[in-house]
């Protein structure tokens, strides 16, 4: 497999950095996020690590930025200036899973949102999704955010508590595949995420 998969979320700390964790591991694929913006923790690099992506698989940002905010910002408060240009995806023999920021519009530049980066690259997206109140609003807006710059949709993979109906219902009006809901796990380790994605995820949905 040599596709390159964008991972987006519907919002900030809807479980998209596990979500892309696991799919990296499930595939054997190459993670990258091309833009970290807050790096007290050792960033979302160091969360895939621990999540069971091997240290040789994961790709070093083209920004490393010190404030946890929108990209465009956080470049503005580090006195850098962010060229598109390096967050082209790098080309590679094998999958690799890019992940993007927040959600699907949050800025990179002052001109530039993260939905416009998608379109530009022209790679599928998978839509990370909370089971959450306000989870279809979130979503369905998302999904036509992403469809009116022609990025192609693999589909919504859920996380959280089991919601049958907000999941049916984003998918259905959003005429997407429902790719499998990430439960919430507890420990959450690299063994009880991969459990959890051969559980509830199809490689073959990723392809």
């Amino acid at each position: 497999m040599s596709q390159t998969v964008v991972v987006t979320g519907t919002d900030t700390d809807v479980g998209k950095t596990v979500f892309a964790a696991g799919l990296a591991a499930m595939l054997g694929a190459d993670y990258w996020k091309p833009v970290q913006a807050g790096t007290e923790d050792g960033g979302d690099a160091a969360s895939v690590a621990a999540l069971g992506v091997a240290p040789g698989k994961i790709l070093p940002e083209a920004y490393r930025l010190g404030t946890p905010c929108s990209p465009h910002r956080a470049a503005e408060i580090d006195g850098v200036e962010i060229n598109l240009a390096r967050l082209d995806p790098p080309r590679r023999d094998g999958a690799l899973v890019v992940e993007g920021a927040g959600g699907a519009l949050v800025p990179v530049t002052r001109q530039t949102l993260y939905a416009d980066l998608f379109a530009r690259w022209g790679c599928p997206a998978v839509v990370v999704a909370s089971t959450r109140l306000g989870t279809i609003n979130h979503s369905l807006l998302t999904l036509e955010a992403l469809r009116a710059r022609a990025v192609s949709i693999l589909g919504v993979a859920f996380v959280g508590e089991a919601n049958e109906d907000s999941e049916r219902t984003i998918c259905d009006f959003g005429k997407v595949p429902r790719l499998g809901r990430l439960p919430w796990l507890d420990p959450l380790s690299a063994d009880s995420l991969a459990a959890a994605f051969r559980a509830n995820f199809s490689a073959g949905d990723f392809a």
